[in-house]
């Protein structure tokens, strides 16, 4: 069976059906590759894949994030469910770490080195609700008026995950939870270039808390105003996930948050990330006052935690 190719009702994104990704032989997966930075997000419905063959199909896009000192790179899971099949409750830490995955982001800028990709399966799916939506921060930056495009021109953002979980009440020991680090905030700039398609896009989302030059309170509002043009129609795709989904996004340039479900039921989401090239992703990181335990490097010193 021929691989299949049906545009998103969006200014990206797309659903490729008729491939097994279990068995791809090198012309299909050079069908995908050529995909993947042209719709930033592709859609495989029904695989239903393996931990061990989400990792394998994952490991074509490039080297899997690792996140602590001595970890590997592994498939994960996203999930509201304890072993024991319970849910976790409001007060825990788990808890709060899934509710911030509801603010628009773009995964690891708040690491020296961000991430390339993410990949996401449903295993586990709520009644009502929890699917995820994507937005295309590239068709955003086209849209924007010459006035906005001259004024975000040559800014940087602080990215904080820290700061991120602060603004919704999560307090975060510094060194724990999923890519938390010790190296400080990176430095992006607001509008970066894609490396493979040459086209600008916006980097921006709810990480971001300082613009060099810029009050705070003022450089949170330029971001929030720039993330609420982001995540208009037609840049936004919303898929509603059924079990065996697969979802795969381009982190250069597509934005994603999860959407409210009912906490009393479990979610449980099948995920890789994808390490960035150095040559496009990693920043030089500055002291992070939301961390408490901090060594500055003012470099592009990268280590494996990040």
């Amino acid at each position: 069976m021929e691989p299949v190719i049906t545009p998103c009702d969006a200014s990206f994104g797309a659903t490729i059906t008729g491939i097994d990704l279990t068995s791809l032989d090198d012309a299909t997966w050079k069908f995908i590759e050529d995909a993947f930075p042209e719709h930033g997000v592709l859609v495989f419905p029904g695989q239903g894949l393996s931990p061990e063959d989400q990792y394998t199909f994952a490991c074509r896009f490039g080297e899997i994030e690792v996140t602590r000192p001595g970890a590997t790179g592994q498939t994960v899971y996203i999930s509201n469910e304890k072993a024991d099949g319970k849910v976790y409750s409001p007060e825990e830490t788990r808890f709060k770490q899934l509710r911030g995955n509801e603010g628009w982001h773009l995964d690891s800028t708040y690491m020296p080195l961000a991430a390339k990709a993410g990949l996401l399966q449903a295993n586990v799916i709520p009644s009502r609700g929890g699917g995820t939506e994507f937005a295309d921060t590239r068709a955003a930056y086209d849209a924007l008026d010459d006035a906005m495009k001259q004024r975000i021109a040559g800014l940087s953002g602080f990215h904080s995950l820290y700061a991120s979980q602060a603004k919704i009440g999560h307090a975060v020991p510094t060194g724990t939870g999923y890519g938390f680090h010790t190296k400080g905030a990176p430095l992006r700039p607001l509008v970066r270039t894609h490396p493979v398609t040459g086209r600008k896009s916006l980097c921006i989302g709810r990480h971001i808390f300082r613009i060099p030059g810029m009050d705070d309170e003022e450089a949170v509002a330029l971001v929030d105003e720039l993330v609420d043009f982001a995540c208009r129609p037609p840049r936004v795709y919303s898929h509603q996930w059924a079990v065996g989904d697969l979802v795969v996004w381009d982190n250069r340039f597509v934005m994603h948050r999860a959407m409210p479900y009912d906490f009393n039921e479990a979610r449980v989401l099948q995920a890789n990330r994808i390490a960035g090239d150095p040559a496009s992703e990693l920043a030089p990181t500055d002291r992070d006052p939301y961390a408490s335990d901090f060594q500055p490097t003012g470099s592009n010193e990268i280590e494996a935690v990040a």
